[in-house]
């Protein structure tokens, strides 16, 4: 299997950890802390990424003697380069996260078998996996993420209500499982599908403050499993609780590639709308988007408008090393695309 596709089945895999948070209502008893993180975390959800910055650097300042600040504020960044498609500010996450895994250590020391500490260290250590799948550094990141793991499945054997655990636990599973499939006539090969759908299932169900995380691994394993419909009407819900988010917009756009080109294509030009009213100049998301867009209408047949948006992207002559990095097999599968149209 070629390392970019290891990748991207990590990417999967890491995906309990992004924009992750407490289980709030079983952990803190500190009202004003509690709504402070409950406050960030929506701000990272809806893309509210300086208030989200801000309200994190407070919690910070406020409770130096725990690693939420830290771990918050590496979130808020890593979530930010991941929508906008620019480059990490990547001291500044790493000394966050670094300070963070401190932090929740000497916590360990002086009681290593407390729950919360022992999920603060899981967390810290999960967005350090989470951050070196997305700078490509694989193995590091396949390391940190089943350290990370094991940590929240021992959590959730102690504590089986501990939403957080279980949707970590269940996403875990069910892409590990996946990508084992072939191997399930082994007796230690145990296929954990239907368990770890059940457990993200469950967190829904009893409206943990982190069910977007389960909804949005649901609409990836239903997309995975080409259960189309399912995988629409769960992301068609999650983008009417959050209409804002660009997140559950490109999913959705996804989904309907399978269902009705058409509805894709009016997802993804509005999605493409809300990161050019952004007035960043964040040109490696805008190709991705008029690119999947131009697939989309090349299925259709409509060539003639596929091929226009392919001479706009490739029109585009003063990419700096970044994007060029970033877009290297996308322009080349580009340029093979407009010889394909132009014949």
């Amino acid at each position: 299997m070629q390392v970019i596709e290891l990748l991207g089945h990590y990417k999967l895999i890491f995906l309990f950890v992004f924009c992750s948070n407490l289980n709030l209502a079983q952990s803190l008893t500190d009202d004003f802390l509690e709504n402070q993180i409950k406050k960030g975390i929506n701000y990272i959800v809806i893309q509210n990424y300086d208030l989200a910055e801000k309200t994190f650097q407070d919690i910070d300042t406020k409770y130096v003697e725990l690693p939420l600040g830290k771990i918050y504020l590496a979130a808020t960044l890593i979530a930010k380069s991941y929508d906008y498609e620019t480059p990490f500010e990547d001291e500044k996450i790493t000394s966050y996260l670094s300070e963070a895994k401190k932090v929740s250590e000497n916590l360990l020391k002086v009681n290593k078998t407390d729950i919360l500490f022992n999920y603060y260290y899981a967390l810290a250590i999960g967005y350090q996996a989470y951050f070196e799948a997305l700078k490509g550094n694989v193995l590091k990141a396949f390391s940190l993420g089943l350290n990370s793991y094991d940590i929240f499945e021992d959590i959730l054997k102690k504590d089986s209500s501990f939403q957080d655990a279980m949707i970590a636990v269940g996403t875990y599973k069910y892409w590990k499982s996946d990508k084992l499939k072939y191997l399930n006539w082994l007796p230690f090969i145990e296929d954990e599908r239907e368990i770890a759908k059940r457990l993200l299932i469950n967190a829904i169900k009893n409206n943990s403050f982190n069910s977007h995380l389960a909804i949005y691994s649901l609409i990836w394993i239903f997309i995975n499993e080409r259960d189309f419909i399912r995988a629409k009407n769960i992301a068609e819900l999650a983008l009417k609780k959050y209409p804002q988010s660009r997140l559950f917009r490109e999913v959705l756009a996804r989904v309907y590639e399978d269902i009705d080109l058409n509805q894709s294509i009016n997802l993804y030009y509005k999605l493409l709308d809300s990161y050019q009213n952004l007035n960043l100049n964040n040109r490696v998301k805008v190709i991705i988007i008029k690119h999947k867009i131009a697939i989309q209408l090349q299925k259709l047949g409509k060539d003639q408008q596929a091929l226009k948006i392919c001479d706009e992207i490739l029109s585009i002559q003063d990419l700096s090393n970044y994007e060029l990095e970033k877009l290297e097999s996308r322009l080349e599968r580009i340029k093979r695309m407009k010889i394909e149209l132009s014949k």
